[in-house]
């Protein structure tokens, strides 16, 4: 049996934290006849959708989610230039990129994330070793970002999600390591939405829905949906 668990120190720290969770099992992570276009018009879709969260104000910096989430990369320490993920999602949508299909649980997630203004990222199960835990740095953990050669460090006091090997994910979701990122051979997943105050909750709540019905249209699997929080601090995540 595999966990993802929140340790006490995160939630010390954003009291009001939850992570929607979605396992995957069985599924085949690469596009069939004509998806390419299909996903295409998934994130075409969703970058317009997003333009409700960077039109609040002039000041890109100034809307409410990414706000809310540099005022929370303030709590902790993180390395220099780190932002959540979907400020850097939100960021690029704004300056009018067109994001194309990478794969499709990637572009299911991407698409989620920029619909709804919430972090989300994932991992293959078959290569975390162990449980996963969403903690806070002792400083060391050892960090390979996709096709990187030299160790990158957690810092002391980072959050970041980690196994019994290394660092998976440094700041929240910022940046992920190679060795448990989704790939076409991934066919046992794990999904996160991450939230740190009630709204950002609710839109997770309902993100999780629409995640859980593309992935089932997508792969044809059944999948599994919990929430983790200060009431419940633990998720299954493999048997």
């Amino acid at each position: 049996m595999k966990k993802l668990i929140v340790d006490s120190g995160v939630i010390e720290l954003f009291p009001e934290l939850q992570i929607n969770v979605l396992t995957l099992t069985g599924i085949k992570n690469h596009y069939e006849g004509g998806q390419e276009a299909y996903f295409t018009k998934l994130l075409a879709d969703a970058t317009t959708a997003s333009a409700k969260f960077t039109s609040q104000s002039d000041t890109f910096s100034k809307n409410p989610v990414i706000d809310e989430w540099r005022e929370a990369y303030r709590k902790f320490k993180t390395k220099k230039g780190a932002r959540s993920s979907i400020e850097a999602l939100l960021k690029r949508a704004h300056q009018g990129h067109v994001f194309s299909p990478i794969d499709p649980l990637v572009d299911i997630y991407n698409s989620i994330s920029l619909t709804y203004g919430t972090p989300v990222g994932g991992e293959d199960i078959d290569h975390i070793d162990g449980d996963m835990h969403l903690a806070i740095a002792v400083g060391g953990e050892p960090f390979f970002p996709l096709g990187a050669e030299e160790d990158s460090p957690a810092l002391p006091g980072e959050v970041i999600y980690k196994d019994n090997t290394a660092a998976i994910c440094r700041c929240f979701n910022w940046r992920e390591a190679e060795r448990t990122m989704l790939t076409n051979d991934t066919k046992n997943a794990v999904l996160v939405i991450e939230s740190i105050n009630t709204d950002q909750a609710h839109r997770a709540d309902e993100a999780i829905v629409e995640l859980q019905n593309l992935c089932k249209s997508t792969f044809n699997v059944d999948s599994n949906t919990q929430i983790i929080n200060k009431d419940r601090l633990s998720a299954i995540i493999a048997d």
